[in-house]
Order: structure tokens, then sequence, then C-alpha cells
């Protein structure tokens, strides 16, 4: 996909809006959910290496959204009849060029971001040789949850970033 063709697919993709219980309402453009500050699905993975560090990644700066800043999830909107573990297991493809399904821990209602969204936080294993795609990511690398906390303190990271993965870290803590 293009650097042009991503941005014409950030604007015109279709979104199911839902409600605060995350049931489905009706579909609307992504660009109208946002602007309206109406309910829709994102799906986001954190993911793992076999050592257990996270991969972080910079977006690239010809992204609509968030140029140039870091994330520690990749994922993306929740298309129309998809599932959460479908969209983060397409976003992982897109992406990263890895298959598998990820799997999902927990949603929550995230409203840190451009707005108020339903959050899936999915968790995979995945090979440390990844392929991202150079329109999507700029950077990446692995890091350990020590150097993670350290960095995001000190890079720019998205603005759901760090609610996320708070949320992620006291999601694992509570499954210890």
């Amino acid at each position: 996909m293009s650097v042009g063709s991503a941005r014409v697919w950030f604007v015109d993709e279709l979104v199911e809006r839902v409600d605060c219980q995350d049931r489905v309402l009706g579909v609307v453009t992504r660009r109208q959910a946002i602007r309206e500050g109406w309910l829709h699905r994102i799906a986001s993975t954190v993911c793992r290496d076999e050592r257990g560090r996270i991969l972080v990644h910079r977006r690239s700066e010809q992204l609509s959204r968030f140029p140039g800043l870091y994330e520690v999830m990749v994922g993306g909107a929740v298309d129309v009849g998809e599932s959460y573990e479908q969209a983060a297991a397409r976003e992982l493809a897109e992406e990263l060029g890895i298959r598998g399904l990820p799997r999902l821990l927990f949603t929550f209602i995230n409203r840190s971001g451009l707005s108020p969204h339903w959050l899936g936080v999915h968790e995979g294993v995945v090979p440390d040789a990844v392929t991202p795609d150079p329109d999507e990511v700029a950077w990446h690398g692995w890091l350990t949850e020590s150097e993670l906390h350290s960095a995001l303190s000190e890079w720019r990271f998205t603005p759901d970033s760090h609610e996320a993965f708070s949320r992620y870290l006291a999601f694992r803590t509570a499954q210890s």
C-alpha cells in the first residue's frame, strides 16, 4: 500500500459504531467516528519475543495519524464484521509481515487517543525477525520492560500508548 493510499484508506475506512457495552449501533466511516467522538473498535497487540522483550516501533513520518511517534503496540481499526482477534492478526500481517492469531487479553474504552474507542489489547509471541511495512514503520527495536519504562518517559509515544501499556502490565501482574 502506498503512502497516498494509506491516507485515503484511513479516511474512507468503514468501522462499526458501538455503544458503551461494545454493541454495534451501525456502520460509519472512521473519519466520521473520530470527528463525532463516536465509539468504534481498535485492535492492538503487544508483541513479545521468545526472551520476553517487547517490540517498540516508530511510526512513519508519512502517516496522517501521529507521524514519527513511538508505539508499544501494533494495531488498527476493526473492520465491519471483523472480530478483535481477526483485526489484530490482519494488522500484524500488514504492518510486520507476521502470520498468526494473537491472544485477546482484555478490552476497555480508551479515551486518550484521537477519539474514544474500544481497544482490544492482545499479546503475541513473534519472531525476532519481522518485516515492517516501511509506509507504516520507520524504525523498530526490542526492549526489555525496564528499557521500555525508561523510553516511555524519554521518547514521544502516541497518546494511548501509556494507558494501554499500563493496563497491559496490570493485567499480566493480576494473571501471575
